[in-house]
Formats: C-alpha cells, structure tokens, sequence
C-alpha cells in the first residue's frame, strides 16, 4: 500500500546532501518518489509500506552521516535546531582558538614574517594547528566519506581533499586556517537559513496559544490552550487581543486589524455574523464569536503551510542551477587534478600541486546552490506577509512574465453586489416616497436586487410597513397591496405588459440600460410611479489596476464576463481594459484563455477562485480575489490575493520580478567571482586561504542579498 512520510533530516542544507540522500534510498526496494525542501531540512518519501518503513529509511538516511526524525508542525524542531547550532559554534570556537594559540606559539618561536609565511612550523604550533584542523573538518569529514563511497564529489570531499594536500604539502597554517573558515561559513550558513525558516514561521506567533472559553450555561470564562479548543465553541476577546481562531461574530461590535492576513491596512468593521481570522487584532469592542475551525485548519495556519509547502514547486532557474552544479563540480575536481602544466611545460610538482587545491577550494558550489531556493523562498514569505499567497517558486516567475491578463468581471473589477445607482419618480410622486413601498414589497424577496433596495431604504432611514398579500410573478416581479391600495414591482417586460408605459418612462428606462443597469419600475393600477436602477459599481482601484498593468508591460488586459452586453460593455469602459467578452459560459472563458496563450504566451486568469476555477486551471497562472476563509479559492488558484484589494496585482508583479533579479545577481556573482578566481589560481596570484575567504564570502553575499527580499 502507498504512504507517504515526511521527515526533518538534520544535516541537509545544500544540494550535495540531497544528491547524497537520492543515491542512499533512491533505488531501495520499495521507494517510490522523493522529494526535498533544502531551505526547511524536510524530506518527503512516498513508499510501498508493504516492502519497506519509514523506521528503515530513517536508517538509510543515517548511513550518509545525516539523521532523520518524523516531519512535526512548524516551530516545534526549533529547540533542536537551536541546539545544533550551539553545537557548530562551539566547535567553530574551538577551531578558532587552538588556530589562534598555534599561530601565537609559531611567532614565538620563530618570527612573524616566517609564521605568515607557513615556514619552519615548530612541532608545539603543528600540535595546535593539528587540533584546530580537526575541530574544523569534525563535521566534514564523514559526509565526505559517504560522498566517496557513492562516487560523487560534493563540497565536504572537495574541502577534505585540499586540507590532506596543504597538511601533505606542510601548509600547516593555510590548512588549519581554512578549516576554520569553512566552519566558520558553515556556522553563518546555517544561521542565514534558520533566519529564512524563521521568516514565515514567526506568522505562527501572530495566533496566540490560548483562547477565553465562554461557558454555554454559566457564562463563566476559562481560558484553554487553542488545540484544546472545540469547534462550536464561544470564544470572547477583549479590545487589544489577538483572535485565536477562525469564528464568526455572535456578540458585540468592534473593527479589527486584518494586516496579518489580508495585508489591509485599514481597520474592517464587524458585527454580529461578520467573519473572524486567527491572528488578527481586535481593536475596539469586547467581542464573541463561534469557532467555525480547529487550530490546525484556520486560515493562518493553512497560509503558513501553504507557504512552506511552496517551496517543494521549485522555479526553473532553482531547477537549473542544481542541473548546472552536478555538472560543474566533477568538471572544477578534474581541472584540480590536471597534471598538463608539470608534464608538458616542466613545471614545479609542489607549485600546481597546491594551485590545483586552490581550485578545489574555490570549486566548492554553494554559494551557487543556495543563492536560487534563498531568495525564492523570501520572495514567498514577504508576499505571505503583504496578504498574497503564491503557491511556489515557479508561480513567482509566471507572475514576472505575464504579458497578458483575463479579469473576471463580478466580484473582481466590480464589488460583485448590485447598488441603488437613480431613482426616478413620475407623476407626482417622490423618491423617499418611492423608495418605501419598493422596499415594503421587496422585504419579502432575498433576490440581489431587493436587498440593495431594502439596503438604501435602511442607509436613507426610510421607515416602512410590509406590504400585504405579496404575490410573486414568476420571473417578472410581484404584487401587494399597500395601505389598501394594490401595487406593482418588476422588470421592464412586466411594465410593458401593465400598459402603463408611457414614452417618457420607456426612454428613461432603455437609458438607464444602456448604461448597464437593472431596471426595476414601481406603479399602481393607474400609472407608472417610477424606476429604480441599480448596478453593480466598479471598484476605486479597477481603472488604475489597468493603467498599472500596461506600465508594467502586460501587453494586453481583457474582461471576461457572463453578464449582458450592455452591462460588459459600461465596465469596460470606465476600466480601461483593451477588450471585453460578455455572456461567456464558463467553457467560453477557457476558449478564450487559450486562445490568448497562443497569443502572448503566459496568462493570467484572475477571478473568485469558484466559478472561474475552469479558466483558471488552463491558464498560466490563476489569481483568487478576496480568498481570506475560503479555503476553495486558497486550493485552486495558483495565486491568493487574501483581500479583494486589487493594487496587489503590480504590487505583486514588481515583487516577482524584482526577486528574479536578485536570483540572477547571485547567479551571475557566484559564477563570475569563481571564474576569475580559477583565472587568479592558474597565473599564480591566489592562495587557499584566499580562496576559502572568497567562497565563503559568496555564499554570505547571496543570502543577505536574498534575505533582503525579506523587506519588500
């Protein structure tokens, strides 16, 4: 039978580890898939539990020097990973002091010039440097074995391999020193990479660990921790607090601070039924509400999963530079061995002895290996924490390459809710008068169209009684009678059908469907009172979301709609869009989707994440509006704007692409700053603590350069 485990591998840090790991379980009896996210030390494994165990792969993992646990909840390894880097920092330490004491001892003994020089080593300063090298390789030397067994050369055996060569050459020194520096690198790697894990893992300290459980029969309070909290519980938070879990409003009226998963800066006012997220900030009122979901399911934690899961769809360009690296290591291990020079040229055995060491040094690939997963993964974590959920590495870079845009019209350009837009009165009557015996008939009606009624009706306080004997007209309006007289509501058609349409009133009606509205007509048994229309407005932002997208270089930006073609047509208008499609069918939407890929190449579908979920699926990349507790638009879009803030969307493509750049400034840095140190190396101006310094200056570089995303 299939499973499917996950373990924390302590140890894997670099794509040398993982090729380690592939080569160690990979071909085992009973392995089926593997997967690895480097920047989170996990290791998935999808097996045949009939043939093999997760307690024998487990063992598998430790032949390679490394050790495997079960996969827990995020934060819960931290003491664990706190531990071993105290336990590299102390070894660090040690390596640094006993360097220190043999260096001091040598210029005793000797001269400081001859100690800088690595000449003339006495035995006490060899014994030093002897302890130091050891302390500094203690770690390596192990995985640099394994890496020997399944003939791979990775960075541990490389380094290795020159610190033999400098002690066999007498390099006591340079060797010691070296090995102090890579476990220095070593050491500041893993501190960078815990800080990137820490990044989008600190958005689970947003949610606090306990919650005030109001009790159903006493009302007494008492506080439990969050997991011991059960769904239907009520929950109270004072003004000030954190909401600990997803819920809906049952008591009181406050606003709340919706940053942590929205990215919404302003305050959202909530009352009774209004929706509550885990993490978010209560800022008014005391507040009750009802837990809808268990700790581990609200919206905050399915983010932060979400994000750490992202990293398992790695980016084309992480995917190359892992392809580049197999490739790049054996080829720098064959320059380092070449012997042409000595043979052809007759030049100095010891001279292009150690210069070949110097070009394994230097061809160590991490700093290459790690600048790509680094700043993807921070790209990631700083949208989570601007409310855009990207669901991995090569969906960021869809974003940076969109050259063309479908939008979904309702609920996406518009608020996706119809609005009273005029109200006309004829024949003597008024709009307030107008507005009351709408509303007394439609308070019947839950169509969308009554509720904006009853909605401007409750905004103007317009005080009415319900209308008596309402009859619905199926599909044309209603009747009632109102203060003994009867009345009429309805569409066009039904206005027409009473006869009491005059040319004043038709024009004021086919006017007001021109411009895209909903026409509703009030009237009696004598004449048309007036007309109502409503329309579903167009958000503030939709014009400018346009006119930013066409500066960012989308190419071409089209409304897709099933509405009417006049309605398409107004918002198409106001918007600015290129071109507009109205009363599409969802199948019309994906012909459509298509036809623009072969058009402009990569596409994005933006929509509720529901009805749009066909087209988005076809295009290059889907982006949910307003996904915040809607756990169907967070599954299937590609991208969850968590607001229905639509300036996310060139927010979101400046960040993509300005995380790509990054990406191929460390590229371009580690492969040039190597190249021209192999030049250095062969002209003789290089040395191995030189190199050493270099490589791990580079591999710092491109994580800070990487961490900065961090901060966009």
């Amino acid at each position: 039978m299939q499973k499917r485990a996950q373990f924390r591998v302590d140890g894997l840090g670099c794509a040398e580890e993982v090729l380690l790991l592939e080569q160690a379980i990979q071909d085992r009896p009973g392995i089926q898939q593997l997967a690895f996210d480097v920047l989170n030390a996990r290791m998935s494994v999808t097996f045949d539990d009939k043939v093999t165990s997760s307690k024998t792969i487990m063992q598998l993992v430790l032949k390679t020097g490394m050790q495997a646990h079960p996969w827990h909840a995020a934060g819960s390894d931290e003491p664990k990973q706190r531990v071993m880097t105290n336990r590299r920092f102390v070894i660090t330490s040690v390596a640094g002091l006993l360097l220190t004491i043999g260096f001091a001892s040598h210029v005793w003994e000797t001269s400081l010039l001859q100690a800088l020089r690595g000449q003339a080593v006495p035995f006490v300063a060899q014994v030093f440097f002897a302890g130091s090298i050891l302390a500094g390789i203690w770690l390596v030397v192990p995985k640099a074995l394994v890496s020997l067994r399944y003939g791979h050369p990775d960075m541990n055996l490389l380094m290795s391999v020159a610190v033999a060569g400098a002690i066999v050459l007498g390099e006591w020194f340079e060797a010691a020193t070296i090995t102090f520096l890579f476990a220095v690198a070593l050491l500041l790697e893993q501190w960078s990479l815990g800080r990137t894990r820490r990044a989008i893992s600190t958005l689970l300290d947003l949610s606090p660990p306990t919650a005030r459980r109001v009790d159903p029969s006493s009302g007494e309070i008492r506080e439990l921790l969050v997991e011991d909290v059960e769904v239907g519980s009520t929950i109270s938070v004072r003004p000030g607090e954190r909401i600990p879990l997803d819920g809906s409003v049952t008591k009181g009226e406050s606003s709340v601070n919706e940053a942590a998963i929205t990215g919404e800066s302003n305050f959202v006012p909530k009352q009774p039924g209004a929706p509550l997220f885990a993490g978010t900030v209560n800022e008014g009122g005391v507040l009750e509400f009802e837990v809808l979901k268990p700790a581990s399911d609200t919206t905050l934690a399915r983010i932060v999963h979400m994000v750490q899961d992202a990293h398992a769809r790695r980016a084309s360009s992480e995917q190359w530079v892992e392809k580049f690296a197999r490739r790049y290591t054996p080829l720098m291990m064959a320059l380092a061995v070449a012997v042409i020079p000595p043979l052809l040229f007759s030049a100095g055995w010891e001279t292009w002895v150690y210069r070949g060491l110097v070009v394994l040094v230097i061809a160590c690939p991490c700093a290459l290996v790690i600048s790509t997963p680094v700043s993807i993964f921070c790209g990631l974590a700083s949208a989570a924490r601007h409310g855009v959920l990207v669901k991995g590495g090569k969906h960021l870079e869809s974003v940076a390459h969109l050259r063309a845009i479908a939008l979904d019209k309702t609920g996406t350009l518009t608020f996706g809710r119809p609005v009273v837009q005029q109200i006309v009165p004829f024949n003597g009557h008024t709009k307030s008068e107008l507005l009351e015996r709408a509303a007394a008939m439609e308070s019947h009606s839950q169509h969308p169209l009554a509720r904006a009624i009853l909605y401007r009706a409750e905004k103007e306080h317009i005080v009415f009684t319900q209308a008596d004997e309402f009859r619905l007209l199926s599909g044309k309006g209603a009747e009632a009678i109102f203060f003994g007289k009867p009345f009429w509501i309805g569409s066009h058609r039904l206005m027409h059908e009473k006869g009491e349409e005059t040319p004043e009133v038709h024009d004021r009606a086919v006017e007001m469907e021109d411009a895209g509205h909903s026409v509703v007509a009030i009237g009696n048994a004598e004449h048309v009172c007036g007309l109502i229309s409503m329309a579903d407005n167009v958000r503030d932002g939709a014009p400018i979301l346009v006119a930013q997208l066409k500066q960012f270089g989308v190419r071409h930006v089209c409304m897709l709609t099933g509405d009417n073609e006049e309605t398409a047509r107004a918002v198409a208008e106001v918007t600015g869009v290129d071109e507009y499609r109205s009363e599409f069918l969802p199948e019309d939407k994906v012909c459509e989707i298509e036809q623009l890929r072969k058009r402009y190449g990569t596409v994005g579908m933006v929509g509720d994440g529901v009805n749009d979920a066909p087209a988005m699926a076809v295009s290059s990349l889907g982006i949910a509006m307003g996904a915040a507790g809607t756990d169907t638009a967070i599954e299937t879009a590609d991208v969850a704007l968590m607001s229905d803030d639509l300036s996310k969307i060139p927010w979101l493509i400046a960040h993509a692409r300005r995380t790509l750049s990054i990406v191929k400034q460390n590229i371009a840095f580690a492969l040039g700053l190597k190249l021209l140190f192999v030049v250095l190396t062969l002209v003789g101006a290089a040395s191995l603590w030189m190199a050493i310094v270099t490589d791990t200056g580079a591999s710092l570089l491109v994580i800070f350069n990487g961490l900065r995303l961090l901060k966009a």
